[in-house]
């Protein structure tokens, strides 16, 4: 009888009870009270113990508790020692986290928690992939004050196809990976080649991943074949990148039934809000083909009532679906220069969900009242039915507010009122931000111009106008309403943080800046509105850009988080995504748990923990860097096969980085970066400064420095190793003695 009320006593213990009830028809203590049980005990336990310990009974609640350990075994948060006893991970000095491949063999261990990375030596990178999650002992510190790891356990493979280059030597089949983090080449026993010949792209499977002593083993299983076909480029990152192109049968079955348009009947007695009759446009680029934004701003006597009304992915996509299981093994719609690989189905990302114009579409409206100040005074969220007026571009829209263009002010009268009142607001909002003292900085982007059949005629920059800051802005607004609710609410949630920059980054900074005779305020934690002060101050100076660049370069990645730390580039206490659904998992996720308020939830039985939000914020800054570095993997091949008919010709240019082996120089006008290896610098030997940014020739005193002009020869074309080699021509600033840097004493 004691030993019932004590079973009854420990399970009412967990706070996240109810929430496993919810879940489970049999539930199980959850992670956070086994974590929390293992903390207390303070030693390894066998699953035996952890049975007794929370007196569970019956096959079935054993069975569960055994598959909850090995979840939590393969997430990191515990790990199993050689006695097969479970003990957490920051108990025994052991990391779990991603590993970083270099294409020089070693690599390093992203920690799951945050803080340095710690160093993985070649002989462990011998078992392991870029990208792989393992457990890492930390073994101590190298003469640069490095953490050291040693491998522990792999939890989680992450290549399991390799894209690459196919060679046959000596009887031996092998593919050279694509990848430059991937490298270890791949071997083909002769009876797996799949008709591949001799340099031919391909795809292996791997049947059998790397350890310590073996190389990995695969398969062919798909031939791309020649490397100059058109959009093979984009074909090599989809798949060196491990990017899911096909939509799986569970899927199909998920979007079969949906209808082309919404329905009265399926959202009547709903408690939608109907907003049909508001003139609400969405803005975008002229080649945008899906919407998941739209706006309508009106004057009140203390200010604007905006309204941003988003798509409501969530009424659509219902957690542990096919879909949405789907939906967040993508994470985001990957934009390539050539085509788009969508999170959802085209049935959603361009039609029920896109807010087409003329057409009724579900949405979740964030509405602000926003003084003359720029400040919001209030907002809330709810769910409505809207119709979008137009279908508007970047261009029309600075057209009729800006340049007053008769024609298009004439097309679209009935919507100018609102328009002007957006205008108006985005003007407040802008000072605001200034005020704030968010970073803004002068970057520019490009665009590929294609031929029809498919080959890179041009590289243009993309000009950013009035309306792409005004919609930016309204973007912003409903972001900070949104992370602002879940703060005020006590709500676990998802959250994009901006980190301030470590210390070592700003030391560097303040080192570089010294010599310019400037000075970042802000002491040992400056904002991000000394940095903007920093950048007015200099604006005018010829090296604006240098300056410019060095502090983008201090400041650290973006990146989702369950823990709020606020954005530091933009100067938000609290920042989320809410804006984008369609083409972000992390926002189908935010517009979950505002219904689940709306519903009258609270954070005791939101149906996500906050582990299970860290880990959807691991797995979506991963999924998101896995799609820049797709994307510029295409982008690159693109450059170098712009470049390949210019071998030759002189360019002028930028250097818009140093390194100890060399200057990369962007072009004037072309938008394309290439290598001066040191070698090509002739007649001195070069010393790299890597505070300074510079090289500097022994002899004659040449300074090449981070945003120097220089003349250069197109030298070489690499189309395997997406490598551009140039030669300079002429300095394009005389040479000069570098000053002396004053030397810091060890213990100042």
């Amino acid at each position: 009888m004691a030993r019932r009320k004590k079973a009854q006593s420990a399970k009412d213990l967990d706070p996240h009870r109810q929430r496993e009830a919810n879940k489970y028809p049999h539930p199980i203590p959850s992670r956070e009270f086994i974590l929390d049980t293992l903390q207390a005990q303070g030693v390894p336990l066998e699953s035996g113990d952890i049975v007794k310990l929370l007196d569970l009974h019956g096959d079935e609640e054993q069975v569960a508790l055994e598959r909850r350990l090995t979840a939590m075994v393969r997430d990191g948060q515990l790990v199993r020692n050689r006695r097969a006893a479970y003990c957490l991970v920051n108990k025994t000095d052991l990391v779990a986290g991603r590993v970083i491949g270099h294409p020089d063999g070693f690599g390093f261990l992203k920690p799951d928690e945050g803080g340095d990375d710690l160093y993985l030596y070649p002989k462990d990178m011998r078992a392991l992939f870029h990208g792989d999650r393992i457990v890492a002992r930390v073994t101590g510190r190298d003469r640069r004050g490095r953490l050291e790891g040693a491998l522990v356990e792999v939890l989680e493979r992450n290549t399991h196809r390799i894209v690459g280059r196919f060679y046959l030597e000596s009887g031996v089949g092998f593919v050279v990976p694509d990848h430059k983090r991937l490298t270890h080449d791949v071997i083909i026993p002769s009876d797996r080649l799949h008709g591949a010949t001799q340099g031919q792209i391909v795809v292996a499977e791997l049947t059998d991943q790397p350890t310590l002593r073996t190389q990995p083993i695969g398969r062919i299983v798909e031939v791309l074949g020649d490397q100059m076909a058109s959009g093979m480029e984009t074909d090599i990152a989809i798949r060196a990148h491990e990017l899911p192109i096909h939509w799986p049968d569970a899927v199909l079955t998920d979007i079969g039934d949906l209808q082309p348009e919404v329905s009265e009947a399926s959202w009547q007695g709903s408690g939608r809000i109907d907003l049909r009759h508001l003139p609400l446009v969405t803005i975008d680029g002229a080649d945008a083909r899906d919407f998941d934004d739209a706006v309508y701003c009106e004057r009140k006597p203390k200010g604007w009532r905006l309204l941003v009304c988003i798509a409501d992915v969530s009424a659509y996509v219902t957690p542990g679906s096919a879909l949405d299981g789907e939906a967040h093994n993508r994470g985001t719609s990957v934009y390539f220069p050539d085509r788009v690989i969508p999170m959802l189905p085209e049935v959603l990302s361009n039609g029920l969900c896109s807010l087409n114009p003329h057409l009724d579409r579900l949405c979740m409206t964030c509405e602000l009242y926003i003084n003359r100040e720029g400040k919001v005074t209030r907002s809330r969220f709810f769910a409505a039915v809207m119709r979008s007026h137009a279908r508007l571009t970047y261009d029309a829209v600075a057209a009729m507010l800006i340049e007053n263009d008769a024609a298009l002010c004439a097309e679209h009268a009935d919507l100018l009122p609102a328009l002007h009142e957006l205008y108006a607001l985005f003007q407040i909002l802008l000072q605001a931000r200034f005020e704030r003292g968010a970073i803004d900085f002068d970057t520019i982007e490009t665009r590929f111009k294609f031929t029809p059949e498919g080959r890179i005629q041009a590289i243009e920059p993309l000009v950013r106008n009035e309306a792409h800051r005004l919609i930016e802005e309204c973007m912003l607004a409903a972001n900070v309403a949104a992370a602002r609710l879940f703060a005020r609410k006590k709500m676990p949630a998802l959250f994009r943080i901006h980190e301030s920059p470590k210390r070592e980054k700003l030391s560097d900074l303040r080192e570089f800046l010294a010599e310019l005779g400037l000075n970042l305020p802000g002491g040992d934690k400056p904002t991000a509105k000394d940095y903007g002060a920093l950048l007015t101050a200099v604006r005018a100076r010829t090296d604006y850009h240098l300056i410019q660049t060095v502090l983008l370069r201090s400041m650290q990645q973006a990146m989702y988080s369950s823990d709020n730390v606020g954005h530091f580039g933009l100067a938000y206490e609290a920042y989320t995504h809410f804006t984008s659904p369609i083409r972000r998992y992390p926002d189908l996720i935010v517009h979950r748990i505002i219904k689940h308020l709306l519903a009258g939830g609270t954070a005791a039985d939101l149906e996500y923990a906050k582990a299970d939000l860290q880990l959807i914020s691991e797995h979506c800054s991963g999924t998101e860097r896995r799609a820049d570095e797709a994307t510029r993997d295409a982008a690159d091949w693109l450059k170098c096969d712009y470049m390949r008919d210019k071998l030759g010709e002189e360019f002028d240019g930028t250097i818009v980085s140093v390194q100890g082996f060399g200057l990369f120089v962007e072009l004037d006008a072309v938008y394309v970066d290439g290598l001066v290896h040191i070698t090509a610098l002739e007649n001195d030997f070069y010393h790299f400064d890597p505070i300074g940014h510079r090289l500097t020739g022994e002899r004659t005193g040449q300074i090449y420095r981070l945003g120097d002009r220089l003349r250069v020869r197109v030298a070489a074309v690499n189309l395997d190793e997406r490598k551009i080699d140039f030669i300079p021509i002429a300095p394009i600033r005389p040479a000069t003695k570098p000053r002396k840097r004053r030397r810091k004493p060890r213990d100042e």
